[in-house]
């Protein structure tokens, strides 16, 4: 499957049930020292349990409910001018029912794999008021057909099972965790100024109306503030959340040629008060408008094998997207996976002189807030740190709570976007360096490399906007990342040169054994990224890595030419 790194709702109505709501003339308020949210779904799980384990054929072994309580604030400006500019307040509801046992249940991968992440059925949006009767209607109804889905599902399960060949990995669907309990405050985004961050962003929108090669360009402002429940019929119940800010600012042009060319900057805080100030903000904004007025003029690269160096930002998507995405843990039992690690636990797999390890609880690494910090994952299992590779070896791979052999637990990675089922995602993957060089060093290496495979030049990955890997065994195994800022490093002393239409491709394993060096400097690369559980937010920590071999293709371009009249107020007079 594609995975990236930079709702789908569900309307439904039942006409049946297997239980119903009791009726009462006093609407029931929450305890004092329990949240409407965390009341309902307590009460209603405790009432659902009792019910169907005494009507149900076969009865739940588990039932699980998960709430996601956002208050969000987005302004966007273009131009000068404003754009939109909204708050508001959501709420959605999932609801897990689980028929059969641990080993064997409705959410079992039907012609494959074992699994663990069919499914979801999508988010319910549930009541924002504090109305118990209100949030218990909603959370009975779905519960009612969730479980009716589940009982189906799991007579198609066992019927295939009957017809198909042996799973070669039996582990089974769910692991057994300890509950956890743990209520914390909800957070909160306090007073948010709005009307300032409206001014703010048509003052930074309005420096591109100087540059009318710039085609399009926004200036986004958006802050967060999430509460989670979940609770389940193993005891767990959770509340927690955080706040999130980001600015986002985009801006985009065409070459000559057609080429689509853009520049896409995010700056990351866990509160509006820590995202940078007007200077840094403005200086990013020129840089940008500079870049972009530079690759309308560089050359388009011509296909290219050979030495580079990519920055810690670069090295950190790079990281991500060829081997991050292949220690998910469920991706070991799918049987149309690549498998690419399955088999290479406490065998090298990266160099001797580099580590990694996934920590969702790191909440910052040199003062910059980092996207994938956590408390619980999305199954209510704590937040661990994993050494998964130690000194180039292969030991552990980022669990949820779908087991693979040899893994029978999670260790806090089962995450998801609402609607979706969780499974083992990357949260903060950082990269470490037993053997470090200086960054002007890692230069010197790059040329010395040029010089010893006869190449005229190296690259240098400076800046990075994304990309995506596959890793189904139907397609090729391989990656695409996107850089936007690339220079050609000549071996006999001529100037960088910047260069345009790049896309960095190629295999996981032939990559890997091509790392020589890296820097003594790490960088961090804050983003979102999109697989199968949906789209959640990750952080990639890297030095910069030199590399003796890289492959890089020409990116596509557009046919559709650039604009024939001149943006407002840029017409040239007439000649005389």
């Amino acid at each position: 499957m594609k995975s990236k790194f930079t709702r789908n709702i569900i309307s439904t109505i039942i006409l049946a049930s297997l239980f119903a709501p009791v009726a009462s003339s006093q609407k029931p308020t929450p305890t004092s020292n329990k949240s409407a949210v965390m009341t309902a779904l307590q009460e209603e799980l405790q009432r659902a349990q009792k019910i169907l384990k005494q009507k149900g054929d076969p009865p739940p072994y588990l039932i699980a409910y998960q709430v996601y309580d956002s208050q969000q604030t987005v302004v966007t400006a273009q131009y000068g001018a404003l754009q939109s500019s909204d708050t508001g307040r959501v709420r959605w509801l999932d609801v897990d029912v689980r028929v059969g046992d641990y080993q064997l249940d409705n959410t079992h991968r039907v012609g494959g794999g074992g699994g663990g992440y069919y499914g979801g059925g999508g988010a319910i949006p549930i009541s924002t008021e504090d109305d118990l009767d209100a949030l218990k209607s909603t959370i009975w109804m779905v519960t009612d057909q969730k479980y009716k889905t589940a009982q189906e599902r799991l007579i198609q399960i066992k019927a295939n099972q009957a017809v198909k060949v042996e799973e070669e990995d039996k582990s089974a669907d769910l692991s057994r965790e300890t509950p956890q309990v743990a209520v914390t405050p909800s957070p909160s985004l306090g007073k948010l100024d709005r009307a300032e961050w409206e001014k703010k962003l048509k003052t930074w929108s309005a420096l591109f109306n100087k540059y009318p090669e710039i085609l399009s360009s926004s200036v986004t402002f958006n802050a967060d503030a999430t509460t989670k429940y979940l609770v389940n019929t193993e005891g767990t119940a959770i509340q927690h959340g955080y706040t999130r800010a980001r600015v986002m600012v985009d801006a985009r042009t065409k070459a000559e040629d057609g080429m689509e060319l853009y520049r896409f900057e995010t700056f990351d805080a866990f509160t509006p008060d820590k995202l940078p100030n007007d200077t840094t903000i403005i200086a990013a904004i020129e840089k940008m408008a500079k870049d972009l007025l530079d690759l309308r003029k560089a050359p388009v690269i011509e296909p290219f094998t050979g030495p580079a160096i990519l920055s810690g930002r670069a090295s950190g998507v790079f990281f991500h997207e060829i081997f991050g995405h292949r220690i998910e843990g469920h991706r070991q039992k799918e049987e149309n996976s690549g498998q690419t690690f399955t088999k290479q636990v406490n065998k090298p797999i990266l160099p001797e002189f580099i580590s990694v390890y996934d920590d969702p609880t790191l909440k910052q690494l040199s003062n910059i807030d980092l996207n994938g910090y956590y408390q619980f994952d999305d199954e209510g299992v704590k937040a661990q740190r994993v050494p998964v590779v130690e000194n180039g070896i292969l030991k552990n791979f980022l669990m949820s709570r779908s087991p693979i052999k040899g893994f029978p637990s999670s260790n806090g990675h089962g995450r998801k976007q609402p609607g979706m089922r969780p499974v083992g995602r990357q949260g903060n993957l950082v990269v470490q360096v037993s053997k470090t060089v200086p960054e002007a060093s890692l230069r010197e290496l790059l040329i010395a490399e040029c010089n010893k495979q006869n190449k005229p030049y190296g690259l240098i990955f400076k800046d990075i906007s994304g990309g995506f890997t596959t890793t189904d065994r139907n397609a090729p195994q391989a990656f695409q990342v996107t850089p936007v800022m690339v220079y050609r490093v000549y071996a006999d002393g001529r100037p960088d040169e910047l260069v345009r239409g790049v896309d960095l491709i190629g295999t996981p394993l032939t990559s890997f054994s091509k790392i020589v060096a890296a820097s003594d400097t790490t960088e961090v690369f804050n983003g979102v990224c999109g697989a199968e559980s949906g789209w959640v937010p990750v952080s990639a920590v890297s030095p910069s890595i030199l590399t003796t071999q890289i492959e890089v293709q020409k990116k596509p371009k557009s046919n559709e030419r650039l604009p024939i009249l001149p943006p407002p107020g840029q017409e040239q007079p007439a000649q005389k």
